[in-house]
């Protein structure tokens, strides 16, 4: 496999300079290596998908997007995300040899909205997407753990990107268990790759009652089916009524938190690693974990 960093800082930092009617057609530029890939979710719009994203806006001047830009390279992010990667598909492949995975991963960092608090609050600055084998997106606003943690980030995508050359995603019958599952699986991956101080905020926040009561709910919806159902139990009940979605009694992350909770409990119980598991039914680690399915 192949991963590609491409170099965003030079295309932002050009689009950024140019006309604002220039913008859209420039953004749409610097996110084409995603579009092969993604187009197996049908004829998306590039640039709505970068609004809906919490992307940095591209209507408007705002000279805060240069100075965040500027912290970036000088942070050298895009190497160390190159870096982090590296490491992560040696991890990936030696617990996995021969495991199937797109030819050629696309990585696009793009800056963030800092205006937009499902980015800069709920998500201290920093997420990805990388589901789709063949793509993965990054989006960062420059903050103290955003600026030290995007480079495990993306090896929280990249699980995701092998796990789903492998493992059938059918969003008509996806379920909260697969869901959940692959979450806390790619944070299992990073805690492995780096320490528990490269996880995710999303994974790390809840603990005592709070997540007891969180594991309750999650595991009482694990085969709740299609995408539609899914954004509360995983990303809590904020972002799903942000995506249109019904709320159900969950906060902010719930089921990173539960997901890592019963990978944790299947590795105990397996005597595998999240590397090792990556490629594994999640009906076989919620057996392990104890959680009874419908499956």
């Amino acid at each position: 496999m192949k991963i590609i960093v491409h170099d965003t800082a030079s295309a932002m930092l050009d689009l950024l300079q140019a006309p604002l009617e220039e913008r859209p057609d420039a953004l749409r530029a610097m996110l084409s290596p995603l579009q092969d890939a993604m187009s197996v979710m049908g004829d998306l719009d590039m640039v709505q998908m970068h609004r809906m994203g919490s992307g940095f806006r591209i209507d408007v001047e705002d000279p805060r997007y240069l100075t965040a830009l500027r912290q970036m390279r000088e942070a050298d992010v895009w190497n160390r995300i190159e870096d982090c990667l590296g490491a992560a598909w040696e991890r990936l492949s030696g617990a996995l040899p021969g495991v199937r995975t797109a030819e050629t991963v696309h990585v696009v960092l793009a800056l963030g909205n800092p205006d937009d608090d499902l980015l800069t609050v709920r998500s201290a600055g920093y997420f990805g997407m990388g589901g789709i084998p063949g793509a993965i997106q990054l989006t960062m606003w420059p903050t103290e753990t955003s600026l030290a943690k995007i480079g495990y980030a993306a090896a929280h995508e990249l699980h995701h990107n092998v796990r789903y050359a492998n493992v059938v995603w059918d969003p008509a019958t996806v379920t909260v268990g697969e869901q959940v599952v692959a979450e806390g699986l790619a944070e299992a991956f990073v805690r492995e790759l780096a320490g528990e101080r490269a996880m995710g905020p999303w994974s790390t926040t809840l603990s005592g009652a709070e997540l007891d009561d969180v594991y309750a709910k999650v595991t009482a919806g694990i085969d709740v089916a299609g995408m539609q159902n899914l954004p509360a139990y995983v990303y809590g009940d904020a972002t799903a009524q942000r995506m249109g979605q019904q709320p159900v009694g969950l906060p902010d992350s719930a089921g990173y938190a539960a997901g890592l909770r019963i990978v944790d409990a299947h590795l105990a119980a397996s005597g595998l690693t999240a590397a090792q598991s990556t490629t594994l039914p999640a009906r076989d680690i919620l057996a392990n974990a104890g959680v009874p399915t419908d499956a």
